[in-house]
């Protein structure tokens, strides 16, 4: 069962706190249930109007989190006293621990083979009896329809019931919509959780997540590489508010 959403510029976004994300997403797996789960924040939002296969994917998906403040910040205002953000890195920890407790497979799709290497070490160090079954690292500039359906097969035979996909917006939910009816496992699409997970990445300070400026710190420890998209995304998204009255109904 999903809790109820807010529209947010056309999406619905979950009413939702991390402990009832948690426990929503375990328990259609303990149900033997499919479903993806998308974390939306300003960059998907300015993406999914401007991308009509990305718009289908957030549709399609089970679960749509605030993972952005001023997402949870946009709900609250439309009166979802319930809402909280939903962090993709917390969301991703303690769903882990989660799976742990429960023994339920995870497994792992993207991210750089070092970065799956760190993260298998803190997992075993900090999560141990975690039943991990696979991390598997495609390469970064895409991959065959023959790989694909290699990594499907592999994902499938490892019996995975939760698969965390670290392909980065909008790969990660593209390929989620197209091989949810095929894997037998809820998966999530993480993006850069899984190298703040593995301790590659320094996280924000709390203070600064609550201000909503987490963005900026991570511009601060990526400038070359977030640049371009913070300052054309969050514009495009400011942009998309103005003019709410028109583009609320539909993100087309």
């Amino acid at each position: 069962m999903t809790t109820a959403r807010t529209p947010i510029l056309g999406f619905g976004v979950q009413v939702a706190d991390l402990e009832g994300a948690v426990s929503s997403i375990l328990r259609r797996v303990q149900d033997g249930g499919r479903g993806y789960a998308v974390l939306f924040n300003t960059h998907m939002c300015s993406e999914a109007h401007r991308d009509p296969a990305l718009c289908a994917a957030v549709e399609s998906a089970e679960w749509v989190f605030a993972d952005g403040r001023p997402i949870y910040w946009l709900q609250r205002l439309r009166g979802a006293s319930g809402a909280r953000q939903v962090r993709g890195a917390d969301l991703t920890w303690a769903l882990l621990d989660a799976a742990r407790r429960s023994g339920t497979p995870v497994g792992f799709f993207g991210g750089s083979p070092h970065v799956l290497e760190l993260l298998q070490t803190k997992l075993a160090s900090d999560l141990p009896g975690l039943d991990l079954r696979l991390a598997l690292s495609p390469p970064h500039g895409g991959w065959s329809e023959e790989a694909d359906r290699d990594y499907v097969g592999r994902i499938t035979a490892a019996g995975v019931r939760i698969l965390f996909v670290a392909l980065g917006c909008p790969r990660q939910e593209l390929w989620m919509m197209r091989h949810v009816g095929e894997l037998g496992a809820v998966m999530l699409g993480i993006g850069a959780a899984v190298d703040f997970c593995a301790g590659v990445k320094p996280q924000a300070p709390r203070l600064l997540q609550r201000l909503g400026l987490e963005w900026l710190y991570r511009l601060a420890t990526e400038p070359r590489r977030l640049w371009r998209r913070y300052l054309f995304h969050n514009m495009h998204f400011l942009a998309l508010l103005a003019f709410r009255g028109r583009r609320n109904s539909s993100p087309r």
